[in-house]
């Protein structure tokens, strides 16, 4: 029984470890997780989709399809920033926002030197 509780006491231990260690230690996560991949240089910025499936029938519908990634920063101590994916629908004649679609997160990989 001593045995087990001692391994509980082990499993804990790594657990506060990598949880507080790795989040509020600046650098920690990066030299042993590796650091994230960049960011395009086109972030926050819509550009015109006209080349994919929705974007072709975005304008037979007289739409014009825009897309983003855009960066949410975290609120807190242990917060993330989060990369999303949004989607808007303009009306082609008078630019009105006709629909947008839900946003989608995008998982960045993390690249390890």
């Amino acid at each position: 029984m001593f045995y087990v509780l001692l391994t509980i006491v082990a499993l804990a231990s790594i657990a506060i470890y990598l949880l507080f260690i790795l989040e509020t230690v600046p650098g920690a996560k990066e030299e042993r997780l590796g650091a994230p991949e960049p960011l395009p240089e086109d972030v926050g910025k819509w550009r015109v989709d006209s080349t994919s499936s929705e974007g072709k029938a975005a304008i037979e519908r007289g739409l014009q399809r825009e897309e983003r990634l855009f960066v949410e920063e975290g609120q807190g101590l242990f917060a993330h920033d989060r990369v999303v994916h949004q989607v808007r629908y303009r009306n082609a004649l008078n630019g009105e926002i006709e629909a947008v679609e839900p946003e989608h997160t995008v998982r960045r990989r993390r690249i390890r030197s």
